[in-house]
């Protein structure tokens, strides 16, 4: 039997088993990040988080891990990517939109794939594909950012949907941009060793907004980095933002200003699309309270680790 036919006979099945944790099972899609998790602090995977409904995936792209994603069956985005930040070596590249089979069925091709034209129906069903971003309003946001990986290979992992939430563009290229640069300039200046980044999108707290009635829509983009080894001699305008920080960013110009603060001197392009810069204790309070589970990021909240000149 073709695999075609295979996944058509047994769609019905796998639309029962998306939203859940079914057994272990070959490849990246697995219960846990057992495969990738060099790409998180202490090799430890955030705490707290309820599993039902998310789908850890080991972003693999030409036989290579290049970051991880848990992934949000129900909503078609993903919660949050983890990647340790390496500044690119290059432009940001045309690259092709990709999809994880492995969301379609559990045995198919480790490595995410572009999209086949017309897209398959089981792939439609399973995750968020380019047709939902169509005159949606809302531009294509990069969690782990393109340029925060080293090379044009781990650019272009970046390129998949599995790593896409729906973001206004007064947010994706005004604020968080600025703040995805800021957080690049501070590893170069003054991280010693590896920054653990995790990045994601807030849900609205009362109903899910949708786009094109599938995929789920985030009120705030949020963000917190660990950079365990750090210099010594930090500036004073810097000090506080190690060896952890973290940020939050609006995505809806219409939210209340609880969480994040309307900056009205702002050019009216990026006004109420403002950033928040927060500690890292202050962004796990608000996930907690938004996702009502007591989230933990990084392990033991990120060890310091002294430069020498203070040992």
């Amino acid at each position: 039997m073709s695999q075609r036919k295979m996944l058509q006979s047994s769609s019905g099945a796998l639309l029962l088993l998306l939203p859940l944790f079914a057994g272990p099972v070959l490849g990246e899609i697995s219960e846990d990040f057992s495969q990738c998790l060099d790409f998180f602090y202490e090799r430890s995977p955030p705490q707290g988080i309820t599993p039902a409904g998310y789908q850890p995936i080991c972003q693999r792209y030409r036989n290579q891990y290049h970051f991880a994603s848990l992934y949000d069956r129900q909503h078609r985005t993903p919660l949050y990517s983890a990647y340790v930040l390496s500044p690119a070596d290059g432009k940001r590249p045309k690259a092709p939109w990709m999809y994880e089979p492995q969301l379609v069925f559990s045995r198919a091709s480790s490595e995410m794939k572009v999209f086949d034209i017309p897209v398959d129906q089981n792939v439609i069903e399973s995750q968020a594909v380019l047709q939902d971003y169509k005159n949606s309003n809302f531009t294509k946001g990069h969690l782990n950012p393109s340029m925060h990986q080293k090379t044009k290979e781990n650019r272009k992992a970046t390129f998949t949907l599995t790593n896409i939430v729906p973001q206004r563009a007064g947010s994706n290229s005004g604020p968080w941009s600025c703040l995805e640069n800021e957080v690049l300039s501070e590893f170069k200046a003054f991280c010693n060793g590896s920054m653990y980044v995790i990045t994601g999108g807030m849900p609205y707290e009362s109903e899910p907004r949708w786009i094109n009635n599938r995929v789920s829509v985030p009120e705030y983009m949020w963000s917190a980095y660990c950079c365990p080894s750090y210099n010594a001699s930090l500036p004073e305008s810097v000090r506080s933002f190690f060896p952890t920080y973290a940020a939050v960013g609006r995505n809806d110009r219409n939210s209340d200003e609880q969480i994040v603060p309307v900056d009205i001197k702002s050019k009216a392009s990026v006004r109420g699309y403002d950033v928040r810069r927060m500690s890292l204790e202050a962004l796990e309070d608000i996930l907690s309270q938004r996702l009502a589970m007591p989230i933990s990021l990084f392990q033991g909240q990120c060890q310091e680790q002294r430069g020498k000149d203070e040992v």
